[in-house]
């Protein structure tokens, strides 16, 4: 199936994610495009990544990842980057979760929501990780939660019911794209931002832009030859 053209008729938008990194695998390319528009995008991110690298500990880790998480995200544009503390690893679905990305939907008021794929299957194919699962779901139910005045009642935000789109970011049921031929240095600028975490992983620049240049032409396929980055539109 073609990918359509992902709308772009909206000023605000909130991205709610597991860890640092989950933006930049691949979608801080779209994000860059957005900015450069003047539209406003904050980054939710439910935990500091703190068991992500299997040689340091987790509270040498997570000031590293939160910092390198920050630097991503002006790469594109973005000087807002919120962080729940959620346990990288073992984030649970539950009410808790949905309260405070519904707090955050309140507090920014976003017209977009982009959320992490909840589904069992990466849009790579493979086995989705249960943290990304969770928060996927907690955060689509969160924006019905958010224009809900009786839920949630304890919130001091007033209620926002102001979503238009909901997309998720590395579905394997993309149903648009976002062109971002022009971004492509900046998402590539982007994931290399994560510094440590990659040369932890032994991942070069190199394979770096060679993984995201695989992605975007994935997407040029199914999307009239045009390289961008994919979403699944709910």
């Amino acid at each position: 199936m073609n990918l359509l053209d992902f709308p772009e008729d909206w000023k605000s938008a909130l991205v709610v994610v597991a860890h640092p990194d989950d933006v930049e695998y691949p979608g801080a390319a779209p994000i860059g495009r957005w900015t450069a528009q003047g539209k406003k995008v904050v980054y939710l991110v439910a935990s500091r990544g703190e068991a992500g690298l299997d040689g340091m500990s987790p509270e040498e880790c997570a000031p590293l990842r939160v910092d390198e998480q920050i630097a991503a995200a002006a790469e594109v544009g973005v000087s807002t980057v919120e962080f729940l503390d959620y346990p990288d690893g073992m984030i649970e679905y539950g009410l808790g979760l949905r309260r405070d990305i519904a707090q955050s939907i309140r507090r920014h008021q976003p017209e977009l929501v982009v959320i992490g794929n909840h589904r069992e299957i990466s849009g790579n194919g493979m086995l989705n990780m249960a943290d990304h699962r969770a928060v996927g779901q907690a955060g689509i139910d969160a924006v019905r939660d958010a224009a809900n005045r009786w839920v949630f009642r304890d919130l001091t935000e007033t209620p926002w019911s102001g979503v238009r789109y909901v997309a998720l970011l590395g579905s394997p049921s993309a149903t648009h794209a976002v062109e971002t031929g022009e971004w492509f240095d900046a998402g590539v600028r982007s994931l290399l931002a994560h510094r440590t975490y990659l040369e932890h992983l032994g991942t070069t620049p190199e394979d770096v832009e060679a993984m995201l240049r695989k992605f975007s032409m994935d997407v040029a396929a199914r999307f009239d030859g045009r390289p961008g980055v994919a979403f699944e539109m709910l």
